[in-house]
């Protein structure tokens, strides 16, 4: 049944989990809650892509100065100089054994603490890794890869703070991560592969605060004016927010017959990647200043939302018009935050009838919808809502829900999405 809450494929990883994790909580002194769980640690932390208030997410503050961020000596080593590679700080404090400290490039911020790291030994070598949140709870459960490609939930205990595993190191590397690893070049190839063989195009938007390119891809029909629009990683660590994306537009980008009329009335604008600063850098949260950009949809004080502002403006100058918009995320759990009915948009109850269609199609899958208006948040939901009078959504996954699960979602919700917007059915009634 679908919960309404009320408030004010191409490149896809293989990804061996499911939601549940074994692990073990032990306690560590009489100060330490006996049965804290995995969820509990973190769950209490962790805010959404809607929920945290805009002073806190956009106060400019210092970044934290990242010193001491390899271990690459000795026989054992561990290293993070690659694409989204992060560990902070690291201290060999005793044979074959290391403590991580991860540390967020400013503070107040949400709680992501992400890590990315490679382990390399001359020789097969059992090694004990400890790694800790400076001021704050850990969030993502450790995965492992041996490839970048294939990943698998890596065993780990949790005592008080700290999170404990015990890895064997080899010669060949091993990457451990927060989550899987979906850096900018990712995004090239899949988007290079969605647009091979077809009329779509894949080109640069512009540059971001580095001077990173900030892709786009277009589907365009020059007998339609009307576009749906769809964002991605404006948080560098919601990785499943990708995962979820990856197969939607591939969805409503196929060859099927569905689409293939979807595509005569409808242009699709597709950003995947707003901040591949904070990809490459392994932010938590962050763009290359230390901003949140879901905080930034008002006064569009960084590169990276006021490209995508002017665009589209140009688009509606043009004479287009912008008919629909989702932005994908992940938090603690499946969630979509959507508008109010009574917020005044255009067919006040197409994302109601879209995602209870969708709740009914998907009997084991729970449905939440979380209306809310915050107009002074400067997240993009609003900022759609507000400026086109359309319905716009957060469409969140959770950290730990089961990948196959996510693709299914996505997949299923995309073809369910097309027939809504190609049906006569009137979407300003009940």
């Amino acid at each position: 049944m679908m919960k309404l809450l009320k408030t004010s494929s191409l490149l896809l990883p293989l990804f061996l989990f499911s939601c549940t994790t074994a692990h073990v909580i032990e306690k560590e002194s009489p100060s330490v809650v006996a049965h804290t769980t995995t969820e509990q640690l973190t769950a209490s932390v962790i805010s959404s892509a809607d929920e945290t208030s805009l002073t806190s997410a956009i106060k400019p503050v210092k970044l934290t100065s990242i010193t001491n961020q390899s271990c690459a000596i000795g026989k054992v080593r561990l290293t993070a100089n690659f694409a989204a590679g992060r560990m902070d700080e690291c201290k060999r404090v005793a044979e074959n054994e290391f403590d991580i400290i991860l540390v967020p490039e400013n503070t107040p911020i949400n709680s992501s603490p992400w890590y990315a790291f490679k382990i390399q030994a001359e020789q097969n070598t059992d090694i004990k890794i400890t790694m800790r949140v400076r001021g704050d709870n850990h969030r993502y459960p450790p995965k492992i890869s041996r490839d970048g490609k294939t990943w698998q939930l890596q065993k780990y205990k949790i005592k008080g703070k700290r999170l404990i595993m015990k890895v064997t190191a080899s010669p060949k590397p091993i990457i451990i991560a927060a989550q899987e690893i979906i850096n900018n070049q990712y995004y090239v190839d899949w988007a290079k592969k969605l647009t091979d063989e077809n009329s779509f195009t894949h080109s640069v938007l512009g540059l971001s605060t580095q001077g990173r390119p900030i892709y786009k891809i277009e589907s365009r029909n020059p007998q339609t004016n009307e576009w749906v629009i769809i964002l991605g990683r404006q948080h560098p660590p919601e990785v499943t927010g990708a995962l979820a994306l990856f197969p939607f537009v591939e969805t409503l980008l196929s060859s099927s017959e569905l689409s293939n009329y979807f595509l005569r009335k409808y242009n699709v604008l597709v950003i995947p990647n707003i901040n591949p600063d904070g990809v490459d850098a392994g932010n938590w949260r962050s763009n290359a200043n230390g901003l949140d950009l879901n905080r930034d949809w008002v006064n569009f004080t960084q590169v990276e939302t006021s490209l995508i502002n002017d665009y589209l403006l140009q688009l509606v100058a043009q004479g287009q018009k912008i008919k629909f918009a989702i932005d994908f995320h992940s938090t603690k759990s499946d969630i979509f935050y959507t508008m109010p009915v009574d917020y005044g948009i255009e067919k006040a109850y197409f994302v109601r009838h879209w995602l209870a269609e969708l709740d009914r199609q998907m009997p084991n899958f729970n449905v939440v919808l979380r209306p809310g208006n915050n107009p002074d948040l400067g997240v993009s939901k609003q900022y759609f809502s507000d400026k086109f009078g359309i319905h716009a959504i957060t469409y969140e996954m959770g950290d730990n829900t089961d990948r196959t699960k996510i693709k299914r979602i996505a997949f299923k919700s995309a073809n369910i999405l097309m027939i809504n917007m190609l049906s006569d059915v009137d979407h300003d009634k009940q």
